[in-house]
């Protein structure tokens, strides 16, 4: 947006906030001189927008009685982008401007939603844990997320018709402990009916979901956020990798993050446990952290690790 127009639309935003204002407060405000802002009024005027001039020594610029802005007609997927944007944009550092730029740029879509789905989106940011980096996570379908968080936002028992990973569907009744987004993927954990057992489960394999009556208690300290990047490293996959490094558990996670590896710590050693579908990707992660390591599972993982150092060997002699 270039800066004319976002002034422009700063002006309509401050005169919407009711009362007079002087050419000299908006040319202040704006930071422009009052032959500008009266040039930023005839585009209001050209765009249909009742801007009253109001003559005398407390003269300058009002709206006319009862104006407001029309209400934005965003789909609830549209709602949810807008306002997940700026949320996850402002946890992740990756929109560089003010905390309160991006404050007021929240509450100004907040303000023109409609009232139900405000208050959705409202329980979805309320209860979402963000992982970092954290990355737009929109992968699902609106209406089942913000039926999920609502319920967990009021601790009310949710029914879901679910697709497992292996394809196979269920319902089950969950106590939804928290909602996470990680690695563009919206993720629920909490207490399963089906299993007994605290659960994970994707969003985006949720194909409906149904508020039930009750209620039911958190476990104190639980970390939904932890909880489901364990689960994720966990995980059944093809491989079951060991290998022991000698370096600290801190120093391992600098490239083998919670939510890929758990970690055994003996001095002065850490095993690192990782499943996984391939194996290809973790050499160059062994050879970033440059330290010894003895891989103790599979064999196929010391084959890769030769032929990553025979073709780092031959590039170098190139």
């Amino acid at each position: 947006m270039t800066r004319p127009i976002a002034r422009v639309l700063a002006l309509l935003e401050i005169l919407q906030s009711g009362g007079t204002r002087t050419v000299a407060d908006l040319a202040e405000r704006l930071d422009v001189d009052e032959r500008t802002v009266r040039r930023y009024v005839d585009r209001l005027l050209d765009l249909d927008v009742p801007v009253r001039s109001v003559r005398g020594r407390y003269g300058g610029y009002r709206l006319a009685p009862g104006y407001r802005m029309p209400p934005l007609m965003l789909s609830d997927e549209e709602a949810l982008a807008v306002l997940l944007g700026l949320v996850t944009g402002r946890r992740s550092g990756s929109i560089t401007t003010s905390v309160a730029a991006v404050e007021s740029a929240v509450a100004k879509v907040r303000r023109v939603l409609p009232a139900s789905l405000g208050q959705r989106l409202d329980a979805l940011v309320q209860v979402t844990d963000f992982t970092a980096p954290a990355k737009p996570a929109l992968a699902a379908d609106a209406d089942v997320l913000l039926t999920v968080a609502e319920a967990a936002r009021d601790r009310s028992p949710v029914a879901l018709a679910y697709l497992a990973r292996h394809g196979g569907a269920s319902d089950r009744v969950v106590h939804p402990y928290g909602v996470v987004a990680h690695a563009g993927r919206w993720y629920v954990t909490g207490a399963d009916s089906t299993s007994g057992e605290v659960r994970t489960f994707r969003v985006d394999r949720i194909s409906a979901a149904e508020v039930r009556p009750g209620t039911f208690d958190v476990p104190s300290g639980f970390d939904a956020g932890r909880h489901v990047l364990t689960s994720i490293a966990e995980a059944p996959h093809r491989h079951e990798v060991s290998v022991r490094i000698e370096a600290t558990p801190d120093e391992v996670r600098a490239v083998f993050p919670q939510a890929v590896a758990s970690l055994e710590e003996e001095v002065p050693w850490t095993r690192v446990r990782i499943r996984a579908e391939r194996l290809d990707w973790i050499p160059p992660l062994l050879a970033r952290l440059d330290r010894p390591f003895v891989v103790e599972r599979p064999a196929e993982l010391r084959d890769l690790i030769r032929a990553l150092a025979a073709r780092l060997a031959a590039h170098a002699d190139a």
